[in-house]
């Protein structure tokens, strides 16, 4: 029983370090194509944005996947996590009333092996 808790703990271990690792990639992926990370791992009491990122006037809320498959990335971004990243934008928003004046949107980025991050735009709409 002790091995399995263990297997556990490393697997947990092992997906944080990889989650931590493709938000840096992302981060720098973003800044090389001109955008400034206003936040890294925006955490919120009703959740986590991965990213805030702003170029010119827009405000990206960015979600951060790691995947062997572009697909397999977006179906990752469930409706439930669209959610939880709406309501921390919401609150960041509320929080700093001059993001109100920029173009908001959500993004995701994909970071797959071997491959440059993807960035997909306005990724979904979760204003609602």
């Amino acid at each position: 029983m002790g091995k399995t808790k263990s297997a556990a703990a490393d697997k947990r271990r092992r997906a944080y370090a990889q989650g931590l690792s493709a938000e840096t990639w992302a981060a720098w992926y973003l800044r090389l194509t001109g955008w400034r990370i206003l936040k890294h791992r925006y955490k919120t009491k009703v959740g986590e944005i991965d990213l805030i990122a702003k170029r010119r006037k827009t405000v990206a809320f960015v979600e951060v996947k790691a995947r062997k498959s572009r697909r397999a990335a977006l179906e990752a971004v469930t409706p439930a996590s669209q959610k939880r990243i709406s309501r921390a934008a919401k609150i960041f928003v509320a929080q700093h009333p001059k993001a109100g004046f920029y173009t908001l949107r959500f993004d995701v980025i994909v970071i797959r092996p071997w491959a440059l991050p993807e960035r997909i735009a306005n990724a979904f709409d979760a204003w609602d």
